[in-house]
């Protein structure tokens, strides 16, 4: 059960950032973005792109992020902007589309078969009695811990995670007291993506790369954004931890073809009980 644990709060890990960003899109821009989960299949494979040109994985995972986030705000501003005051039905179509559309470009370069960034061998080794684990899951549950604190500072102390707190309350008036909400929205772009590309990234050190890896994971993404309150970055986080902890514990009792089962009815009972989530009860970021 102690490795079980251990396994979900690694999942979780990654689950996390990628709701995270989710979840701010939603907050700012009032639409569930479905090709959440295929920007970080892009950036998870832009990172092998540059770690195959011998670029050293650390400035690899640097210019993932860069041109992804290019990607994104490209796709925004072509695509997205026009779409927004039509409502959020057509901005979900929108994205169903983008989705299906990086997941292709993924499969026309790299094929669809499974690969990995490195073919070394990396042995778990037990970290406390009960526990093992490899260097690769201790980087990403360190990695994810930092990334958490980077955000938490950077939506508290600057002043454009500032403006897009108050964004998220309300755009319209955020606008009329002077805030660049075209700046805000780049930002949320940005922001998001990165984490995002952060998780694909983990989920391929820890899982290899198929070209569906982010479009499987959307459930739990979604899950996590919806159990945490949905427009809330910190109730992602925990909601992300939640998730990944219930997906792998489910393990121990039930096959594990039923993962996903397991963030579907999590999200429902959610939606029954207590639909604004955890973190649902407060309109701002806090």
């Amino acid at each position: 059960m102690l490795q079980l644990i251990a396994n979900g709060i690694i999942f979780g890990s990654i689950i996390a950032l990628g709701a995270i960003g989710l979840t701010m899109v939603y907050g700012i821009l009032k639409f569930a973005n479905f090709a959440h989960g295929d920007t970080m299949s892009l950036g998870a494979y832009l990172a092998l792109l540059f770690l195959s040109l011998q670029v050293p994985f650390p400035i690899a995972v640097v210019l993932a992020i860069a041109v992804s986030i290019a990607v994104a705000i490209l796709i925004d501003h072509y695509l997205y902007r026009f779409f927004r005051t039509t409502g959020p039905i057509i901005l979900l179509i929108a994205s169903v589309g983008v989705a299906l559309f990086l997941r292709n470009v993924i499969l026309l370069f790299w094929g669809p078969d499974l690969t990995y960034y490195s073919r070394a061998i990396h042995l778990d080794f037990e970290v406390i009695p009960g526990i093992s684990m490899n260097s690769y899951e201790i980087g990403i549950i360190i990695v994810t811990a930092a990334l958490i604190v980077l955000v938490h500072l950077f939506l508290k102390k600057t002043r454009i995670g500032k403006a897009m707190r108050a964004s998220s309350d309300n755009m319209d008036l955020a606008e009329v007291v002077g805030i660049d909400t075209r700046r805000v929205i780049i930002w949320t772009w940005s922001v998001g993506t990165a984490l995002a590309v952060f998780g694909g990234i983990m989920l391929g050190l820890e899982n290899g790369l198929r070209p569906p890896m982010g479009w499987q994971l959307l459930l739990p993404l979604f899950a996590a954004a919806i159990l945490g309150g949905i427009g809330q970055p910190y109730g992602a986080m925990v909601g992300g931890l939640i998730i990944g902890i219930a997906q792998e514990v489910s393990t121990g009792f039930i096959s594990t073809a039923y993962k996903p089962a397991v963030a579907f009815i999590i999200m429902i009972l959610v939606l029954l009980i207590r639909p604004q989530g955890i973190f649902g009860g407060s309109k701002r970021w806090i």
